[in-house]
């Protein structure tokens, strides 16, 4: 599918909710260089998350789904198991990313209708009302407040009316890891972003999503927030 837009952002300023107003070009590379060691922490903090996610999800074998910034494609593998008579899409901003992701469910599920892309979640190629289902997990905690609101907008316009959104984002209820997490996200912001999870719910319904389920999961001392939304 050919790519709507192929930008390099560059960091223009710092916005009030302390995130560099665009950081894509430096996100992506920062992936492209971790990707052979980012699925180790995806299984060991996002894993439990990524059940319930699915589970919530309401997706159903054969349909059109979805999925934003699939990482190291952990959360993908599951999606393609549980939709092997639909079509299952995903996509990245690291090439290196969505390229591994791609050649592992192939090799895994070589029938499944499944492709990985590497696209600006800001920009996405795809028609309006495309997808029965969009899952993002772990996205808005790298963008900017300008940058979430493209994204969700563009999240709404390629899915089909009563379709369903489901949303992971990293929980902001374990005072000792928000600390942290903020130390983190201060030192590198482009790997670590920053926690949004309590503005989450009010972002989503000025985007025209209706949440219908919220869950709180967490995995070790890594807590994250599961919601589910409709159009």
């Amino acid at each position: 599918m050919p790519l709507s837009k192929n930008l390099d952002y560059s960091v223009v300023t710092i916005s009030r909710d302390r995130l560099p107003e665009t950081i894509a070009a430096r996100t992506r590379r920062v992936y492209d260089v971790v990707s052979g060691v980012y699925p180790l922490s995806t299984y060991l903090f996002h894993s439990k998350a990524h059940r319930i996610a699915l589970d919530v999800s309401g997706i159903r074998d054969g349909m059109r789904v979805l999925e934003a910034a699939t990482g190291s494609g952990e959360m993908f593998r599951r999606l393609v198991r549980a939709n092997q008579r639909g079509e299952t899409v995903g996509f990245d901003l690291s090439p290196r990313m969505s390229a591994k992701t791609l050649r592992q469910v192939r090799n895994e599920y070589p029938r499944a209708r499944a492709h990985c892309h590497a696209v600006d979640a800001r920009y996405l190629p795809f028609p309006d009302e495309t997808f029965d289902a969009v899952v993002c997990c772990y996205l808005l905690e790298l963008l900017s407040t300008d940058d979430i609101f493209l994204a969700l907008q563009e999240f709404h316009r390629v899915l089909r009316k009563r379709g369903t959104f489901t949303l992971v984002c990293i929980g902001q209820n374990a005072d000792v890891f928000n600390r942290a997490y903020k130390v983190a996200g201060t030192l590198a912001p482009a790997f670590w972003g920053r926690q949004v999870e309590e503005r989450v719910p009010q972002w989503l319904e000025s985007c025209d999503f209706r949440v219908t389920a919220k869950r709180e999961v967490r995995q070790g001392f890594y807590p994250s927030h599961v919601l589910s939304a409709i159009k």
